[in-house]
């Protein structure tokens, strides 16, 4: 079953400053802080559109530091969220929060009220990196609050971003090293998009900062994607959600609507290539699992006119007998790899 979310946002009342990236307006598509009331409208209807689906559904409060936020308004959300799962049939609840904002405390009372699973917003795991985002925490501080939450029997989540002020690609690579070796149960990457309103956006207006473009952003995440899948991480989220108020605010930077498309494609793409040259250019019939055809044949056709610059002619065939995401290559022998199955 496809996991869900029943996305709640909590913006920015729980952050303690400004991170050179964030403008929270943009990000969650509004400022409003949810009421207890909101929460229990959301959940109930996630619970209509879901049906038999809720079950693997969680609460998941982001947006925000959510246990950085005043307790008493905390827990009033916590209480209407807990009743929701049990009268709804959710899996649980999840929120995202700050790594200096974990403390065995602070987790004791998510786990009273349900909680299953904390992401921990690290973003980098270089000092340097951090102190020139105003971060506010150290790489340290992620470490210990990653260890509070497994020792709670709670899942940990990690986030993380790619171009930051003063990141670098090798930066980025050690920064997935580091979370890996925390333990997470999942990951989400973002490249950092520059958003009207924030100091990035500053720093680029003055020629201090240089984002990274599209193909820079993709080509990276597809290193981090296979480096985290290897590691036996779940990475559930690549780019930020596709809003309207992201668009609308967005300067500069590799905001893609579908981002996570975009990598899985050139994944695909950097897996199939290399067997390809061993065999030589020629014209290859290449046959994937049918829920597979987008990313093998990759957004505009990208990966079938990168794969004519390299020599090589292919159709890709829809074939139910290949797992999802695996790939059989073959010589193009007639009319059946040129059906209306077939993709060139």
């Amino acid at each position: 079953m496809k996991h869900a979310n029943v996305a709640v946002f909590v913006p920015h009342i729980g952050c303690p400053r400004q991170c050179s990236f964030c403008n929270q307006r943009a990000i969650t598509g509004g400022a409003k802080a949810p009421s207890p009331e909101d929460v229990r409208a959301a959940a109930e209807t996630a619970a209509r559109d879901l049906g038999d689906r809720a079950g693997g559904a969680e609460i998941a409060f982001f947006g925000g530091s959510f246990t950085a936020v005043p307790r008493e308004y905390m827990l009033s959300l916590l209480e209407i969220a807990e009743k929701s799962v049990k009268d709804f049939g959710f899996a649980g609840i999840r929120c995202s929060t700050r790594p200096d904002a974990v403390d065995g405390e602070v987790l004791q009372l998510l786990r009273d009220y349900g909680v299953t699973a904390v992401e921990l917003g690290a973003q980098s795991m270089d000092d340097e990196v951090l102190a020139a985002n105003r971060r506010g925490h150290t790489a340290a501080q992620t470490v210990l609050a990653s260890r509070l939450v497994r020792e709670a029997g709670l899942e940990l989540g990690l986030q993380m971003m790619t171009g930051l002020f003063r990141d670098t690609e090798e930066k980025t690579l050690e920064t997935a090293e580091k979370l890996i070796a925390c333990r997470p149960a999942t990951v989400r990457v973002y490249p950092a998009v520059v958003l009207r309103g924030t100091e990035l956006a500053l720093k680029y207006e003055r020629g201090e900062y240089r984002p990274q473009t599209l193909e820079e952003a993709v080509g990276l995440c597809a290193r981090l994607l296979r480096r985290f899948e290897a590691a036996g991480v779940k990475v559930i989220r690549m780019g930020l959600h596709a809003e309207r108020d992201v668009e609308e605010q967005k300067l500069a930077g590799p905001y893609h609507p579908a981002f996570r498309e975009l990598v899985q494609s050139r994944v695909f793409l950097e897996r199939l290539l290399p067997q390809l040259q061993r065999r030589g250019p020629g014209a290859y019939a290449i046959r994937v699992a049918p829920q597979s055809v987008s990313e093998a044949v990759g957004q505009k056709r990208g990966n079938v006119e990168a794969l004519r610059r390299a020599g090589f002619q292919a159709v890709f065939v829809q074939d139910p007998s290949v797992p999802r995401g695996q790939f059989r290559i073959g010589q193009q022998r007639g009319p059946e790899d040129s059906s209306r199955k077939g993709f060139a």
